[in-house]
């Protein structure tokens, strides 16, 4: 467990989950709806751009780690999944979109074990469309959070656009990696 800027940045992203969800479940009288938002979607935003900033820090510091491999996309996982379950229950994403986003997380992380296991993760590592994907997805998640109007624009709209777009690339995506992986699953079940 190298204790790196990299992973640190992970490890405050892992902290500001707990943080951004529980603005949201504050009672009533402590923060005005605005400031809920306000407070939820800044958390929220500083967790996804230490997403960006460990990858980019890993690299160009050359602290690359095998447990920062494996942590970063818990963390990002982890982030995703508790800011869409938010954003049920306060009835600003539909539970289907949520279940597709975070289904899909789940099933590619598996299958990225699993082609792990047998010696072939750079043939699933992140493509252009997962990148397009986790970009708009970040994006529509702190419009959603945010809610109210910036520079007059809806957030809630917008953000509902942008995560609809975001549920898009999310099954586009999972197809092309279960296309790169069948050949694998093919082969195992005719020798297994």
């Amino acid at each position: 467990m190298p204790l790196n800027i990299p992973n640190i940045l992970t490890y405050l992203r892992i902290l500001l989950v707990p943080v951004f969800t529980a603005v949201f479940y504050l009672p009533d009288t402590w923060l005005a709806p605005h400031w809920v938002n306000t407070l939820g979607a800044i958390a929220f935003i500083l967790a996804a751009l230490t997403d960006w900033l460990d990858g980019y820090l890993a690299r160009k510091l050359n602290q690359m780690s095998q447990f920062g491999a494996f942590l970063d996309p818990v963390a990002d996982k982890l982030m995703v999944a508790a800011a869409l379950i938010i954003l049920v229950a306060i009835s600003r994403v539909g539970a289907f979109i949520a279940l597709i986003i975070i289904g899909r997380e789940i099933a590619i992380s598996a299958l990225r074990e699993w082609m792990a296991q047998l010696g072939k993760r750079k043939s699933v590592a992140v493509s252009y469309i997962g990148k397009i994907k986790t970009a708009s997805q970040m994006i529509a998640i702190s419009l959603l959070l945010y809610h109210d109007r910036i520079f007059g624009i809806d957030a809630q709209w917008f953000g509902t656009l942008l995560i609809y777009i975001a549920a898009l690339l999310t099954l586009w995506s999972m197809i092309y990696y279960l296309r790169i992986a069948l050949p694998e699953l093919i082969g195992r079940q005719s020798t297994g």
